[in-house]
């Protein structure tokens, strides 16, 4: 049991990243449609932004995250702008296209700068301090892991629920014509959207680094990945349901690490998906919706 546990512990710990790039994803889609699979790649430069600022400019964890989450937020803008916005009315696979140029522009562009080879965090950035509870072991890393997810996804509820521009969010997913009608800036709204998606995302790879202290320019394909797939298996364009793909994908993975074998912690993950496509393709949380033709 003690064992079991712990590695739940470890599980929620890995989940809780996957939900945070999982958010990223279905936020987008449920506004405009869109997989954004450059989203992963904004994860992957929250994680460098944050290891040149802990490295070189000597900040500590918390304010190097603001900047990485700062950087992230604005490059996702900028990112929608360019690539995006002009293409916001153009057929499904062209935006998914461009959407897989990005990546790949993103992350050839990053090993060219910063090189292809591995970096680690400046050690004890967040200390030692390990607790244990009853026998399993929380490290101060998967304390501040929880910390910074709940704190964001209880502010990313209250933005979505409880303000005007979380208002404005649920109105253009239903209806963009509608929205626009009555005088909402969809053009901002998307931009928002996007603004928070990889905030949530360049906070995850902060939190990956400080975890793992190892960091590279694609480290963002698999977990990216992962995360669309939490975000499938919650139900794609609900956050509630992002939040607990996220979870259950962190510790199914973490579970057939410790009771099978590491090789197939990626192979669960695409099991997963198969299973909840066949029995309900809407997602856990999602709805059928019938569409006139």
């Amino acid at each position: 049991m003690t064992q079991f546990l712990q590695q739940l512990v470890n599980g929620l710990s890995l989940g809780s990243i996957y939900a945070l790039i999982a958010l990223g994803y279905t936020m987008v889609y449920g506004i405009i449609k869109l997989i954004n699979f450059a989203h992963g790649d904004i994860y992957m430069l929250g994680a460098f932004v944050a290891f040149y600022a802990t490295r070189y400019f000597q900040l500590n964890f918390f304010l190097a995250l603001i900047v990485a989450m700062l950087f992230c937020g604005v490059l996702g803008v900028v990112i929608e702008r360019i690539a995006y916005k002009p293409l916001r009315h153009a057929t499904r696979i062209t935006a998914l296209i461009t959407a897989m140029g990005v990546s790949y522009i993103l992350e050839y562009g990053t090993q060219f700068l910063a090189g292809s080879d591995v970096k680690t965090f400046p050690e004890g950035l967040l200390g030692n301090l390990t607790l244990e509870l009853g026998g399993v072991r929380i490290s101060m890393q998967q304390i501040m892991i929880f910390a910074v997810t709940i704190l964001l996804m209880l502010a990313l509820t209250y933005i979505v629920n409880r303000t005007r521009m979380g208002r404005a969010m649920r109105a253009v997913s239903v209806d963009e014509e509608a929205a626009q009608l009555m005088g909402i800036s969809v053009d901002r709204t998307i931009s928002f959207t996007f603004l928070l998606g990889s905030v949530l995302a360049g906070a995850a790879g902060v939190l990956v680094g400080v975890y793992y202290n190892s960091i590279n320019p694609l480290m963002g394909m698999t977990p990216g990945l992962k995360a669309f797939i939490a975000a499938v298996f919650g139900g794609i364009g609900i956050i509630p349901g992002a939040m607990i793909g996220g979870l259950s994908i962190g510790i199914a993975e973490t579970l057939v690490i410790a009771y099978g074998s590491s090789l197939y912690k990626d192979a669960i993950v695409y099991v997963i998906l198969i299973l909840i496509l066949i029995i309900k393709p809407a997602g856990l949380l999602g709805k059928h919706v019938k569409e006139k033709v």
